[in-house]
């Protein structure tokens, strides 16, 4: 088990309460705001950050909801163990966070990564799931031709991909901190803020390692799955809001339409800014997400 101590962060956010579950073996960690008897709301981040990113957003939610942003499994205070870091296996573990904490339904909200670890959840357990929103991710479904010509843009996970290289990288370079850089609209949000927030977490070994795996796990199975139709017949019933980037390089507005063919309810919103926008737009965030869960 690895469990890593951040707690600089966690003074520096004392208006949040930050507590520990175990669920499925794993012990994960929340950093939970707003009134007990809220509407559950569950933020789950993507790489290479943890909850941390959406602490400009979180006040905004937290006056009407009881916001939970957990770390996913090997990322943030959150355990990190040796295997379990495909796309489903993490769904899962958000159903089985929410059943350990005793609650029925709430909505999720996800970004990167985070986004598409919800989409599969609504998928797998829309009785769980009240509402979906993705922001800086596609949906599950995104038209092809529009695809091919944006694969390049994931080219940053040839190098964090390959065991044991990408652990390597992500360990002993900068790279994780020159992609923050990178995919920030914002050419001032990494003078205001620090990426050794994030960064400092991946000198961790068991943390490095199941990042490399998440994305190994992200490009082989869920990126070129999708040439083999791998969602081509499942339906989303739950009602979704999806958030881009105008200036996203990873995301672009482009790959987000299409999804409405396999959606009762989806709807596609672009803001200003690149593919941080928790952290580059985070009252624009806020505002679409109130807006669209009411």
């Amino acid at each position: 088990m690895s469990v890593f101590p951040m707690p600089t962060i966690a003074k520096a956010t004392p208006e949040l309460t930050h507590r520990f579950v175990t669920a499925r073996g794993v012990r994960f960690h929340i950093a939970e705001s707003g009134p007990a008897d809220g509407t559950p709301l569950v933020l789950l981040h993507g790489f290479p950050q943890h909850w941390y990113v959406w602490r400009h957003v979180l006040p905004h939610l937290a006056a009407t909801h009881r916001v939970l942003a957990l770390d996913l499994r090997g990322c943030g205070w959150s355990e990190a163990t040796e295997h379990g870091y495909s796309t489903g296996n993490l769904a899962e573990d958000v159903i089985a966070v929410l059943d350990a904490l005793g609650i029925d339904r709430a909505a999720v909200v996800g970004h990167d990564w985070g986004g598409w670890v919800g989409f599969v959840a609504a998928l797998r357990h829309p009785e769980r799931i009240r509402a979906l929103a993705s922001v800086n991710m596609t949906h599950l479904w995104p038209i092809q031709r529009r695809v091919l010509p944006n694969l390049w843009r994931m080219w940053h996970t040839a190098f964090i991909e390959h065991p044991p290289i990408g652990r390597l990288v992500l360990r002993h370079t900068g790279f994780a901190g020159f992609l923050l850089r990178h995919w920030s609209g914002d050419p001032t949000l990494w003078e205001r803020e620090d990426p050794r927030i994030y960064t400092d977490l991946l000198r961790d070994p068991a943390r490095a390692r199941a990042v490399e795996q998440v994305n190994a796990a992200y490009v082989w199975r869920e990126i070129f799955g999708h040439p083999l139709g791998r969602y081509r017949k499942a339906r989303l019933s739950v009602p979704t809001l999806i958030i881009g980037g105008e200036r996203d390089v990873v995301i672009p507005p482009a790959v987000l339409e299409g999804g409405e063919r396999h959606a009762d309810e989806l709807a596609v919103v672009v803001l200003p800014g690149g593919h941080l926008l928790p952290e580059e737009q985070p009252s624009a965030v806020a505002e679409e997400l109130l807006r669209f869960l009411g």
